[in-house]
Parts: structure tokens; C-alpha cells; sequence
């Protein structure tokens, strides 16, 4: 049986809640601070809409989180499949482009966190990055578990290690940015010489 498509209202309130909850969040210094109410009159719908369609504040910041993902997934993908680029520089790609998201959002993510979204292992954006990431990892010489090496680079840039070198240790986007190259660089090794 065919999935009955989403009414036109049903989806404009989708589209105008997260809108709302996207620009209050970005506002606040912690999406924590803002209230479900807020969202709700800033949407134009009832609070009781705001429940029945994300179920809690986590399933609300869960939402605006793959939201502001789906433009950068895109553009991953088709950075992935230029021709030219080799597995190593791939590698260093995605994990600048998930650096650059988790710097830009860390608010947000830390709130994922904190709202108990779970383990963050348990993400369909996580389980996406790192399966990203393993299949480019197999075509880099010399990496002999590309499951596990995948996850110890995503574990470099998890969002609360990201918020407290930026927000508490003071490190430059740019800073960081190049202190995640130097470590991916280490963890690959050499190039080998047909990798260009």
C-alpha cells in the first residue's frame, strides 16, 4: 500500500516550525533558553502542533539539525564524486566539511546532546558521516581497519570537544580547522607516491 502523501497545511506547518525554531535557536545562546511556547507563536501554529509532529524538544532540535544537513550532504556528494580527487583528499574533505558544520552549529549539536537524543553513535547523520568517511578510508593505502579508523577521526570532531576548543580554549575556526588536517595527515601517513 502506498504511503498517503503529507497534506499542503501539515507540511507548511512543518516547514514554518522548524523555520521558527531554526532562527530562535540561532538567536539564543543555547537552544535550552528557548521555550516551546516561543516556537510554537513564532510558527504561527498551536503548541499542541508542535508536539503531535515532533513529539519533544529533542525531536524538535533532531529536526532542525537534519534540516541545516540535507544543502551540506548534498554538496558532500557531489564533491565526492569529482573526478581527480583521490581517497586521501576526500578524507580530508568530508572531515573539514563536518569541522566546519559542527563549528557553525556547536550550540545546536551540544543541545542535541544535552536534550538526550541518545548516544550520538546512534545519529542517522553520525551513522551516515562515518559510512561516508569508511568508504573513502578502503581506498587509502595502508589504512587497515577503515570501520574503526572512521570513528577515531569523527571522535576528533564531536561537537562538544568542537564547542569547548572554540568556545573555552579559544581556538580560531581556522586554528582548529588546520589542527584536524595535520591530525588526519598523521593518522594516513605518507602518501604513497600513486596517490598524487
Amino acid at each position: 500500500m502506498a504511503q498517503r502523501a503529507e497534506r499542503a497545511d501539515a507540511v507548511r506547518n512543518r516547514e514554518a516550525v522548524l523555520a521558527a525554531a531554526d532562527a530562535l535557536f540561532a538567536a539564543s545562546s543555547s537552544p535550552h533558553s528557548v521555550s516551546m511556547d516561543e516556537i510554537a507563536v513564532a510558527a504561527g501554529v498551536g503548541k499542541g502542533t508542535l508536539f503531535r509532529r515532533f513529539g519533544d524538544r529533542a525531536g524538535l532540535i533532531g529536526a532542525v539539525i537534519a534540516s541545516r544537513l540535507e544543502p551540506l550532504r548534498q554538496a558532500v556528494r557531489e564533491a565526492q564524486e569529482a573526478p581527480g580527487s583521490t581517497p586521501r583528499q576526500r578524507v580530508r574533505d568530508l572531515l573539514d566539511a563536518s569541522l566546519r558544520f559542527k563549528i557553525e552549529n556547536r550550540n545546536l549539536m551540544a543541545a542535541a546532546e544535552d536534550a538526550g537524543i541518545g548516544s550520538p553513535y546512534e545519529a542517522e547523520h553520525y551513522g551516515w558521516w562515518h559510512e561516508m568517511l569508511r568508504a573513502q578510508l578502503e581506498g587509502v593505502p595502508g589504512t587497515r581497519d577503515a570501520d574503526f579508523t572512521a570513528h577515531a577521526l569523527l571522535a576528533a570532531i564531536r561537537a562538544d570537544l568542537v564547542a569547548h576548543l572554540v568556545d573555552d580554549a579559544k581556538m580560531t575556526p581556522e586554528g582548529l580547522r588546520s589542527a584536524l588536517a595535520s591530525y588526519v595527515d598523521t593518522v594516513l601517513g605518507t602518501p604513497a607516491t600513486d596517490e598524487g
